[in-house]
């Protein structure tokens, strides 16, 4: 792995957040600094720790301390799309649909941070 663009973790994230950012726009203009603000900003933070966190990678507790913020971040973003899908009928599928994403990333991240606690070089 020479970047980390090349994880998968990376770009599930970073591809989800773009969906998330154009979903949160459907919603009431009332909620777009509401809600939409924050369920955009949960779900840039995962890719954004992500990254923060490769990049201190030599450091094998830095990064795994990342990675776990990372996957704190999906849970809320997680939460904050069950909001939206609560409140308005009208963007169900669409944050089941993401709902459904985000919880197989959070597995996903889950895992990585395993394998970096079991077979990272210190």
């Amino acid at each position: 792995m020479k970047s980390y663009k090349d994880l998968d973790i990376y770009k599930d994230s970073y591809s989800f957040a773009i969906q998330v950012h154009k979903l949160s726009l459907e919603l009431p203009k009332y909620e777009l600094y509401e809600t939409g603000s924050q369920v955009r900003r949960s779900s840039k933070s995962i890719t954004a720790n992500i990254v923060e966190g490769y990049g201190r990678k030599r450091y094998k507790l830095e990064f795994i301390r990342f990675l776990v913020f990372s996957h704190a971040s999906c849970d809320e973003t997680i939460v904050h799309l069950k909001f939206i899908n609560d409140l308005y009928e009208n963007l169900c599928e669409k944050t089941q649909e993401m709902i459904s994403k985000y919880t197989e990333l959070s597995k996903k991240i889950y895992k990585f941070i395993e394998y970096v606690e079991n077979n990272w070089k210190k």
